[in-house]
């Protein structure tokens, strides 16, 4: 799918394959995992990211219109990853979703200091997560207007 004439990416930063196999399928009902990666921790999504690893070409880890991002994952949890993209200049303005099973203030409290976009308890019927991510399809990619990733 592209909007407004672009092509969107979408990175998912998820540790649990169900909730992966769940995102992806409620993406493609909503028609929007033509461009959709997954990574699995933080550390890998900082590779992702930063070109490094399995990731070191541009082709291999294209620019993420937006990240969907985990907070309890192995390795490097979604807060680490969180603070060390938001601290990034080259990093800092692609938009972050927080989807994860945590309710807790704190999280939300300290991922909105951090500079998350918005903070989404992960539902747990597939009707549910298909209607989150209808909406956030239409927000970020046909309401939003993004950074033109080609002059970057």
């Amino acid at each position: 799918m592209s909007s407004k004439g672009k092509s969107i990416t979408i990175l998912v930063a998820e540790d649990d394959e169900d909730d992966r196999l769940l995102m992806q399928e409620a993406l493609e009902e909503n028609r929007l995992a033509n461009d959709l990666h997954f990574v699995s921790d933080g550390e890998e999504l900082m590779d992702y990211l930063l070109h490094r690893g399995n990731y070191s070409t541009p082709t291999q880890a294209p620019r993420p219109s937006l990240i969907l991002l985990d907070l309890n994952m192995p390795r490097k949890d979604g807060r680490e990853a969180l603070k060390e993209i938001k601290a990034d200049p080259d990093l800092r303005q692609i938009p972050i979703v927080v989807l994860t099973t945590s309710k807790a203030e704190e999280d939300i409290l300290r991922t909105y200091d951090l500079g998350v976009s918005s903070f989404i308890a992960k539902p747990v019927v597939f009707e549910s997560m298909v209607q989150i991510m209808k909406m956030l399809g239409t927000y970020w990619f046909e309401i939003v207007e993004l950074p033109d990733r080609a002059s970057r």
